[in-house]
């Protein structure tokens, strides 16, 4: 009898490991069809089964332990990224306002890109001339300034004697350690950090906002099917709660600034744009920036007089509490709705935990763990 190597069973082959892989491919083929060409969802696992058990929760600790370690180990560009999409989450509004009028997503995202160069060129042109002036001064005073804190009959002087405060500075500068140069390199390494971290997140916040209708479908569609919509109202109020957050912190800030660079106009305080800017910047932090700011333009009113010192501190404590009061409120009170005793913890957490950024990012997280735990938390704990 003839034989051959060819018979009319798919699943045959010269290799006893091909015959199961061409009879999948047959099956494979079958379930392939124009509507779902890599076919449907196969039975879930039996999660009762002890192997099932074993493999899940041994892989469970070894993504946990290498998540935790991957964490730790991009920190800092996780922290650039969080940034980025905590701005993108500011400017979504203003995006989707032009989006409103039929204006394409790219070009809406490309306007507002475009006015934020705008007002930081305008900034800029307009700041700098003033700050190199004020800065030149400030330079050129420096040595009056030593010589009134010599002087036991000033102000300055007494507060001096006191204090020590000329003692202090001069260990803190000799305490520090290092060569002039290796300090200006030091200063030189900093400010390209820094630098190029704010390019970073100004290119990361562009492509955030850009993609944010995409970003924003594909969270939702991790959600499971039957809870998506309860998610999609929870998760859009605070999306909107972090939009009026930062809308409404820089426009505090603004004010703030604005208001300082007038009062020490007024009182012929030195410095005061560079005052100005500095207690605006300062202010984006809640609760604590706005009176470390006091505290440093109080110290230069003191230059002044003291009476003038002693009105600075007055204007600056009754500016906070129109703040604190009447702009945050009417601002963004409403808005992200967080109690006085959690703003204050959730920033001396995030500033514990992340400095300056875990400060800034600390009320809108402490909002949205207060809306999603009366929101989810409480009814099925009553429930219960």
């Amino acid at each position: 009898m003839a034989m051959t190597g060819v018979t009319d069973d798919p699943a045959a082959g010269t290799d006893d490991d091909e015959g199961p892989v061409a009879e999948a491919e047959v099956i494979a083929a079958g379930m392939s069809s124009e509507d779902k060409p890599l076919g449907s969802l196969g039975r879930r696992f039996n999660r009762q089964s002890p192997f099932y058990i074993g493999m899940v929760a041994s892989a469970g600790v070894a993504l946990t332990y290498a998540a935790v370690q991957m964490l730790a180990a991009m920190s800092s560009i996780l922290i650039l990224i969080g940034v980025a999409f905590f701005l993108a989450l500011g400017l979504e509004p203003v995006a989707s306002w032009f989006v409103k009028f039929r204006l394409p997503r790219w070009a809406a995202t490309t306007v507002v890109f475009v006015l934020f160069l705008a007002l930081i060129g305008a900034f800029v042109a307009a700041a700098i001339p003033p700050l190199v002036q004020q800065s030149q001064q400030l330079i050129t005073e420096a040595p009056h300034y030593l010589q009134r804190a010599q002087d036991h009959s000033s102000a300055i002087g007494r507060l001096n004697d006191r204090f020590h405060l000329q003692q202090r500075i001069t260990d803190t500068i000799n305490s520090s350690g290092g060569s002039a140069f290796e300090e200006i390199i030091s200063a030189g390494t900093a400010v390209f950090g820094a630098v190029a971290d704010s390019l970073i997140v100004i290119v990361l916040t562009v492509y955030f906002l850009f993609d944010m209708p995409r970003i924003r479908t594909t969270l939702y569609r991790l959600i499971p099917n039957t809870r998506r919509p309860r998610a999609i109202l929870i998760g859009d109020e605070v999306f909107a709660k972090v939009g009026a957050y930062v809308l409404g912190n820089v426009l505090i800030s603004v004010i703030t600034g604005t208001a300082t660079f007038i009062w020490l106009t007024v009182f012929h305080v030195p410095y005061p744009l560079l005052l100005g800017i500095f207690v605006g910047l300062l202010d984006l932090v809640p609760v604590v920036g706005s009176t470390i700011a006091g505290v440093v333009v109080a110290a230069v009113a003191l230059t002044v007089s003291l009476p003038v010192c002693l009105a600075t501190i007055v204007f600056f404590v009754a500016f906070r509490l129109i703040e604190d009061y009447l702009l945050v409120p009417r601002i963004i009170g409403r808005a992200v709705n967080v109690p006085p005793l959690i703003t204050v913890v959730a920033v001396l957490i995030g500033g514990a935990l992340l400095g300056i950024v875990g400060a800034l990012v600390a009320i809108p997280i402490a909002a949205a763990v207060q809306l999603i735990t009366q929101e989810v938390l409480y009814p099925r704990l009553d429930e219960i």
